[in-house]
Formats: structure tokens, sequence, C-alpha cells
């Protein structure tokens, strides 16, 4: 995004912290993360020269105090996470047993993690942001109405989607159709937090559901032994882990009106599923991030809101090789999270900060050196 956005003349610089607090109890990693990014003071002076500080959820904290317009972009929220991923105890039971039995696997440690007090510190900083900055992007309604929640006005919020790279459009001709695989496609994570927010008891279920048919995993985690394990764990599985990003549209190329399952508990828009859909995949999603947004039932895709019902439209898909592939073939849906098409929309609400700077900011900034 900021090559794009570069491309259309605009000014963009990336500061990065340095200072990390070192060997943080557990029960303060939130605190910690925080205090991370309160180092970028350290450029204070530097950052303050631009028109406009753009960061990440609670990123940039240590400048509300300043007068500069502050721009913060919310992909998901820490708040969503704790909402969306439960108990194990308070699970259906075979998803309960699969969690069970990835604990006897030594995949992970515990069913659940240690405390959510991090989480929840994070949490309570991003509101404490979301509701001081200039703006606030969400990427998605669902992003939206949680910032709502937050205390946010509605008309301080800006609906800018994700985009994905170009070379996700870089194959224009349709490519023949093939034997549908099972798709996953996407992050897993490694502890036992991220891989119930993705919904990895979920895909456990749908695959081992359909022993006769292939399936396709593309995936990053640093868990190694679920790697291992996911090698061996189904038959007919082809397994791509950590695969880099713009290897990824060669590997499901062949796979144009294969099935893509999204499993998560929450996202907050679901670059995984633009992506997939990007290459001719048909969505079977739960409804999270932008798929209610995008997935119309029966066109281009289902939202399903359980795993049975998951279950149920994989099996017509398969059956009905014709409305499989007329789905597949509105992949152009995709078309809409072109980068070009984000950073134009991008543009426009810079301009439109810049033009509702103050006097004051301006003089303020001119303090710090020339204005970018």
């Amino acid at each position: 995004m900021a090559t794009a956005l570069k491309e259309r003349g605009t000014h963009v610089h990336s500061f990065y912290p340095r200072w990390q607090l070192a060997d943080a109890p557990v029960h303060m990693r939130g605190l910690a993360n925080i205090l991370f990014f309160h180092s970028l003071l350290e450029h204070k002076d530097e950052i303050l020269r631009y028109h406009i500080i753009q960061g990440t959820t609670y990123t940039p904290l240590p400048f509300l105090s300043f007068n500069t317009p502050i721009v913060s972009h919310f992909g998901s929220t820490t708040a969503g996470f704790l909402r969306a991923t439960v108990k194990t105890s308070d699970l259906p039971p075979e998803e309960k047993e699969i969690w069970r039995e990835l604990r006897n696997l030594g995949i992970i440690s515990e069913l659940d993690i240690e405390t959510f007090r991090p989480l929840r510190d994070v949490a309570d900083m991003e509101k404490l942001v979301a509701t001081r900055v200039t703006k606030c992007i969400a990427t998605s309604n669902h992003v939206k109405d949680e910032l709502v929640s937050m205390g946010v006005s509605p008309e301080r919020i800006r609906m800018v989607y994700n985009a994905i790279e170009n070379y996700w459009f870089a194959n224009k001709e349709l490519p023949p159709p093939t034997a549908p695989h099972l798709v996953f496609l996407g992050r897993l994570g490694g502890d036992v937090f991220t891989l119930k927010l993705k919904g990895l008891d979920r895909l456990i279920a749908l695959f081992r559901s359909f022993p006769e048919i292939p399936k396709t995993t593309i995936f990053m985690t640093t868990n190694k032994r679920l790697k291992e394990w996911l090698r061996v764990a189904f038959p007919s599985h082809y397994m791509f882990a950590n695969l880099r990003k713009e290897l990824i549209p060669g590997a499901l190329s062949r796979l144009f009106g294969s099935i893509l399952f999204i499993s998560s508990r929450y996202e907050g828009f679901s670059l995984s599923l633009v992506e997939g859909m990007s290459q001719g995949l048909v969505p079977i999603s739960f409804p999270i991030g932008v798929a209610p947004e995008i997935i119309q039932n029966g066109e281009n895709g289902y939202i399903v809101t359980s795993v049975e019902e998951a279950k149920e439209r994989v099996a017509e898909l398969i059956s009905n090789t014709e409305q499989r592939l007329a789905m597949a073939a509105a992949r152009k849906s995709a078309g809409q999270f072109r980068g070009g098409v984000i950073a134009d929309q991008l543009l426009t609400l810079y301009r439109e900060i810049k033009e509702d700077d103050s006097p004051l900011q301006k003089h303020n900034r001119k303090k710090n050196g020339n204005v970018r």
C-alpha cells in the first residue's frame, strides 16, 4: 500500500520502535507491547514534521498529546478476539474433543491460555486511542460496529477495505477446471488462543468428514508439532507451510473451482477470503470480517454458522459441478480490493484531514521543522 501511495505523489515514511521490555512476565506482556511502541517517541521531532501520523490500533499512542492529526487503522480489534474465542469447556462436544486430542499429541500444552490479562490491557489501550485520534479506519462493517461500541462516533470512522497485492491478479485467463479440493489458506498461529481463534478444530472436523476429497492447506505457523502432524493427518493432503506470499497464487492456480473454507471465529477483514476468491475458489465462510459484505449466498459462495452447515454446503458443491464452476467464475468480486482502488480511498481521507487541519496544528509543525 505504501508503494501505491507513493506512486500517487504521497510522501510516506515508516518508523519502527526499537526498545522492548525484555523478559516481561506473562501477565505483563500486553503492557510490554504498549511500551514498545511508546518508544517511538525517540523519533518525535521527525515524525511531527508530517501532515498526518498513521498507525495500527493503539500504536499512535505516543503522539496523542501533540497537535498533528492522527489516523488509526483498525484491521481488527482485540476486544473482538476476546469475545469470539471461548473457553474449550464451552465448545460443542466434537470441537472440544479435537482440542483434547491436540493436547494429548503435544501440539498444544494447555486447553486455554494461562491469562487473558495481556489481551485485556491491549483492548483497553485500543479503546483509549480509538476515542482520541482524528479518524479511525475500519476494514469492515464488523470492525466499524466494534469501534462504535467502544464509544467512537460513527462520523469519525471511515470504511476502507484492506488491499491485496497486484500479483493476485496476474493470471487473467480462467484455468481449466480440475477435480475440486478442499482448501485452507491463511495464518493458523502457534498458541492455543490463536489456533482456536483461527478455527483449527473446525478445519479438522471438516477435513475429516470428506476423506475421499483431496485437500490443500497453505498456512503459516510457528508450531513445529502442528506442522508435522498436519502433514500426515489427512489422506490426499497437499501442504504448504510458511510459503512466501508471492508464491501462493501459483500454488492455487490449478485449483480453480475448488472450495475455500474460512474457519475463523474472528477476522476483522479476512485477506485469505479475498485472495482465495481472486483465484476462483468458492468460499464457505463463517460470518466474520468482510465475508457478509462480499459473499452473496448461492452466487459467489456461502455464509455458514456451524460446521454441520459447512459440511452440507461442501457436499452440495461437490455434487454439482456446474453450480460450483459458475460460482468460481465470480472471482471478479475480488477486484474491488486492488491496491490502487484502496490507495485512492486513503488519499481522499488524507486530503479531507489536511483541509480540516487547524492553524494551530500547522504552526506547531512549522516549529518542528519542514512540513511534509
